[in-house]
């Protein structure tokens, strides 16, 4: 079972989409709405502690919004992309590997981030048409899907994944892990699904709706095993799920665990520390990796930018391993 280290930088939550569900997302009228400037990234950063890779995440295109456009201007940005490359920058010189989640982006942008990012991420969440969507642009499956198979072209290990309990169907699922499988299969880049049930939000539309029974995310993680390639791990949060009940299902990952930093996007499930996850899934051994996996290490698809530090701990992950013993 692996899991990676890192610190969990929330940039901004002001976001184009309105989705039902979420409750990350603020607004500036609000008093609650932010875009992180390079300073209080920078003190996040400086936090890191022994992490090796710092998640970047946003809301969608902020660009497209006022208030998000004010606010880039006033750090001497005109897109997030921009002011994302500045930030991979300080990140690898504090020795941390950069995986970025910023929604739909189009072709050239991930071009253009691609050299300073190990891996990057988009869930798929749902090929289906819901009704939680309707007022979110980026959620639209085409545009998804369209931004994957980029990553694909470019040769970009990737993580996506399902978001359960939104209003999909059964029959939903067995389409988006089926889509996830043909993209994969054409470009080889997924290295990894997560399965992630939907944990409602005070004051969301869906702040009433209930959190999937277990049952379905074991359902769902069984079909994923079944219908997706070997290569690709099937990993869920650990702090949402009772992760240990799904070994045997097929989960090999627990994602990113942070001793510095929260789960913004889940404030009210806190990580659990990793001696607890080794108790849990005993007799299964718990492994450190990189925010890129070792496959796509040895085919040298990182950026050419965290290279040599992706390098780097690779071998000192190795050599620790080896002196504990782990395969």
């Amino acid at each position: 079972m692996t899991y990676s280290k890192n610190i969990f930088i929330p940039v901004t939550n002001l976001c184009r989409n309105d989705c039902a569900y979420c409750g990350f997302k603020k607004r500036i009228e609000d008093g609650e709405g932010y875009l992180m400037s390079p300073r209080e990234v920078k003190s996040i950063l400086d936090q890191k502690g022994d992490a090796k890779e710092a998640l970047f995440t946003f809301g969608e295109r902020i660009e497209e919004t006022e208030a998000g456009t004010t606010l880039l201007a006033e750090l001497g940005y005109s897109k997030m992309t921009e002011y994302l490359i500045d930030l991979c920058k300080m990140a690898i010189e504090r020795g941390l590997l950069p995986h970025s989640n910023m929604g739909v982006i189009e072709y050239d942008d991930l071009r253009s981030i691609k050299p300073y990012n190990a891996s990057m991420g988009l869930m798929l969440e749902t090929t289906a048409k819901i009704k939680a969507h309707e007022r979110s642009p980026g959620k639209d499956p085409r545009l998804r899907i369209e931004m994957i198979e980029n990553a694909g072209k470019l040769r970009i290990p990737f993580t996506t994944g399902l978001l359960i309990g939104i209003g999909e169907r059964r029959s939903d699922r067995i389409e988006s892990l089926k889509e996830i499988a043909r993209i994969h299969e054409e470009y080889g880049h997924i290295q990894e699904v997560i399965i992630q049930p939907f944990h409602p939000k005070k004051g969301t539309e869906m702040a009433s709706s209930p959190v999937p029974a277990f049952e379905e995310i074991r359902d769902v993680v069984t079909m994923a095993r079944k219908i997706l390639p070997e290569e690709i791990a099937i990993q869920v949060p650990p702090n949402l799920t009772s992760f240990e009940k799904l070994i045997e299902c097929g989960v090999t990952d627990l994602g990113g665990i942070s001793c510095v930093t929260m789960d913004y996007i889940n404030p009210e499930a806190p990580w659990p520390v990793l001696e607890e996850l080794k108790e849990k899934i005993a007799p299964h051994i718990l492994k450190e990796r990189l925010a890129i996996y070792p496959k796509f290490i040895r085919k040298g698809w990182m950026g050419e930018y965290v290279r040599d530090l992706t390098l780097r701990y690779a071998d000192e992950l190795e050599d620790d391993q080896r002196g504990k013993g782990t395969d």
